[in-house]
C-alpha cells in the first residue's frame, strides 16, 4: 500500500479550499481599498482641535498628504505642488491637506520648516500616527484623493519628480 493515502478528491478539495480562501482574501483586500474617510482628531500648528470629517466632503476634492520634516522626498513633493495649488485650485477647486507624521521627538521641526517654505495649505499633526494608521499609510509621502463626496478615490505612495502631472490628472477627473 502506498505511503501516502491521499485521495485525487481530498487533493481536489484542499485546492478548492485554497482558491476559495484566496478569493475571500482577494475580496477583503478589494473591500479594505474602498474604504470609507476614518475620523480622527488632530491639531493643527496652532494647537486647535481638528477633526477629519471637517476636511472631506464639501463637494470639491481633496488631496490629503501624509509627510515628515525627515523625508526629502516628502518635502520635495510639497513643495513642487506649492508652486501649482493655486493653479489647481482654480481649475478644481481642490484643497490640499498636509498631515505630518513627525513623532515626538521632530514635531518641534514642523512649524519652522513649513513657515520657511510657505506653503498655503492646512498643515495637521499626527505625531502618534492615528490618522496614519487609519488610512493604512505604512510610509510616506503617501498621497490620497477624496472626491467632493468623501470618497478615496486615489492614492500614491513615494514620490518622484513629475508624479504631480498624474495628481493633476486625477484631479481633473474626479472635480468634473
Amino acid at each position: 500500500m502506498p505511503r501516502n493515502n491521499m485521495k485525487p478528491t481530498n487533493m481536489n478539495s484542499d485546492r478548492i479550499r485554497g482558491g476559495l480562501t484566496l478569493g475571500l482574501i482577494a475580496s477583503v483586500i478589494s473591500f479594505s481599498s474602498a474604504q470609507s474617510f476614518p475620523t480622527v482628531q488632530l491639531k493643527n500648528m496652532a494647537g486647535e482641535v481638528v477633526s477629519t470629517d471637517d476636511l472631506v466632503g464639501d463637494g470639491n476634492p481633496t488631496l490629503i498628504c501624509f509627510w515628515a520634516t525627515w523625508c526629502s522626498p516628502c518635502k520635495r513633493e510639497l513643495n513642487n505642488y506649492a508652486e501649482l495649488y493655486e493653479d489647481w485650485q482654480e481649475e478644481t477647486g481642490v484643497k490640499i491637506v498636509a498631515v505630518s507624521i513627525d513623532d515626538q521627538r521632530s514635531i518641534r521641526r514642523v512649524a519652522p520648516y513649513v513657515n520657511s517654505v510657505l506653503w498655503d495649505y492646512e498643515i495637521l499633526l499626527d505625531p502618534n500616527k492615528d490618522f496614519a494608521r487609519a488610512m493604512q499609510v505604512v510610509n510616506v509621502p503617501h498621497t490620497f484623493l477624496v472626491n467632493g463626496e468623501g470618497n478615496i478615490v486615489w492614492q500614491h505612495n513615494n514620490y518622484s519628480d513629475g508624479d504631480e502631472e498624474e495628481v493633476y490628472e486625477q484631479l481633473l477627473k474626479w472635480s468634473e
